[in-house]
C-alpha cells in the first residue's frame, strides 16, 4: 500500500467516525427535544427537535457520500469519486437554507400571532442548554477533522452542527425570555439566527458549485505553483497553467518550455516528472499534475499543426536531396518542429569526407548542398550537418 493510499484510508475511517458520532447524537437529540418539548409545552423546542430529525437525514447523506467518495477511479469515473463529496456539500447547503427559511417563517408567524405562543416550563430550558453544549462540541470536533483532511463535506457538516447549536441557543434565550415575560424575544432571535444560517448555507453551496464548474485555485495558490515549476532545473517558461479542485484535492495542467529544446524525449520526460513530484510534495492541495512539454511557447510562435509527421518528411527530404550524393551515407536524421517549420539535423560518418586539409571544406560543401536543395520546400527550415 502506498503512502497516499494509507492517507486516503485513514481519511475515510476518520470521516466515517465523525459522521457516525454526529448521526447518533442527532438521533438522540431528536427524541429528547420532541419528547421534552411536548411535555414542557415549548413550541420552539419541538421545532428544534424536527430540526435535529432533518439533521439525521443529512447525516445519512454524508455517510453515503463519504462511502462513495473513497472509491478510486474506474472506467466511468477516471478521476475518482471525490466530487460526490462536493455534490453532497451542495445538498447540505440547500438543507441548511430550507431549515433557515422554516425557522424564520415560524418565527414571523408567531410574531404576528402572539396568542399561539405557549408558556413553557423550565425543563425545555435545561434541554436546550444541554443540546447547545453537545452540538457546539460536535462542531469543534468535526471542524478539526475537516481542516486536517481539507474536506469540504466535513466542513459543511461542522457548520451544520454550529447551526444546530445556534438554534438551541435561540430556544434557550426564547424560553428564558418567555418565562421572564419578554414574549417576542424568541421570535426575533429566531429570525436573526435564520439569516445567519442562510449566510452559511450560501457559503457552503456557492463554494461547492464553484468547484463543480472547475473554478481555479486562488491567485496566491496559482502563484505558488508557478514559482515551484520555474524552480525546476531545465524549465525555461510555462504557459496554459490551469487548476481545479477535485474534492479536497487540486489538479494541475501546465505547458512548459525547456531551456534546451533539442534534448532527448527521455530527458524531457524526466524534467516533467520532476515538475509533477515537486508540486505534489510542496503544495498541500495538489494531488495530480499533467505536464505538457512544448519545444517553444505555442501561444507566441507560429503553429506547427499543419506540418506532416516523420515518414512524410523523410519522403520529401529524399526528393529534394536526390541530387546530393552524400545523402546515401546518412546515419541519422533528427527532426525538430519549431516556429512553423521543420528543422533537420543530419548525422554522417567522417569517412565520407575528403582526407587531409580538404576535409573541412568538403564538410562545408556537403552542408551547403543540403541547405540549398532544401530551399525548394517551404516547410523545411534550418539544416544542420554533423560528422562523427
Amino acid at each position: 500500500m502506498s503512502v497516499y493510499q494509507a492517507v486516503d484510508n485513514q481519511r475515510y475511517q476518520d470521516s466515517q467516525k465523525v459522521n457516525w458520532i454526529g448521526t447518533g447524537a442527532d438521533a438522540v437529540l431528536t427524541v429528547i427535544k420532541i419528547a421534552f418539548g411536548m411535555a414542557g409545552h415549548s413550541q420552539s423546542l419541538v421545532a428544534d427537535g424536527f430540526h435535529s430529525f432533518a439533521d439525521v437525514i443529512a447525516d445519512l447523506v454524508v455517510l453515503f457520500a463519504t462511502n462513495r467518495g473513497k472509491e478510486g477511479p474506474d472506467a466511468e469515473h477516471p478521476y475518482g469519486h471525490a466530487r460526490i463529496e462536493t455534490a453532497a456539500s451542495v445538498v447540505m447547503g440547500l438543507v441548511l437554507f430550507i431549515i433557515a427559511v422554516g425557522l424564520m417563517w415560524d418565527a414571523i408567524e408567531r410574531l404576528f400571532h402572539p396568542a399561539q405562543l405557549l408558556v413553557p416550563s423550565h425543563t425545555p430550558l435545561y434541554i436546550a442548554g444541554f443540546a447547545m453544549l453537545v452540538k457546539e462540541s460536535l462542531y469543534w470536533y468535526t471542524m478539526a477533522m475537516a481542516r486536517r483532511y481539507r474536506s469540504p463535506l466535513l466542513r459543511a457538516n461542522a457548520w451544520h452542527h454550529r447551526s444546530d447549536s445556534i438554534s438551541s441557543l435561540v430556544v434557550l434565550v426564547g424560553v428564558a425570555g418567555t418565562l421572564a415575560g419578554l414574549h417576542y424575544l424568541d421570535a426575533i432571535g429566531a429570525v436573526v439566527v435564520g439569516l445567519l444560517i442562510v449566510h452559511v448555507a450560501w457559503e457552503l453551496s456557492s463554494n461547492a458549485v464553484r468547484e463543480l464548474v472547475d473554478t481555479g485555485l486562488s491567485k496566491e495558490q496559482v502563484d505558488a505553483i508557478r514559482r515551484a515549476i520555474l524552480a525546476v532545473d531545465g524549465v525555461q517558461t510555462l504557459h496554459l497553467l490551469r487548476t481545479r479542485h477535485m474534492g479536497s484535492n487540486a489538479l494541475v495542467d501546465v505547458h512548459i518550455t525547456l531551456s534546451n529544446s533539442a534534448i532527448s524525449v527521455s530527458e524531457g520526460h524526466q524534467v516533467s516528472e520532476e515538475v509533477r513530484a515537486k508540486l505534489i510534495q510542496e503544495i498541500d492541495e495538489v494531488a495530480d499534475v499533467t505536464v505538457h512539454i512544448d519545444p517553444e511557447d505555442d501561444e507566441q510562435q507560429s503553429s506547427c499543426t499543419h506540418l506532416p509527421l516523420r515518414d512524410k518528411i523523410l519522403t520529401r527530404l529524399d526528393k529534394v536531396w536526390a541530387e546530393v550524393d552524400a545523402v546515401r551515407h546518412m546515419r541519422e536524421v533528427v527532426i525538430h518542429y519549431l516556429d512553423g517549420q521543420v528543422h533537420v539535423d543530419v548525422v554522417m560518418p567522417l569517412s565520407v569526407l575528403a582526407e587531409g586539409a580538404g576535409a573541412v571544406r568538403h564538410a562545408s560543401q556537403i552542408g551547403d548542398a543540403l541547405r540549398e536543395a532544401a530551399r525548394s520546400d517551404p516547410d523545411l527550415g534550418r539544416i544542420r550537418v554533423r560528422f562523427e
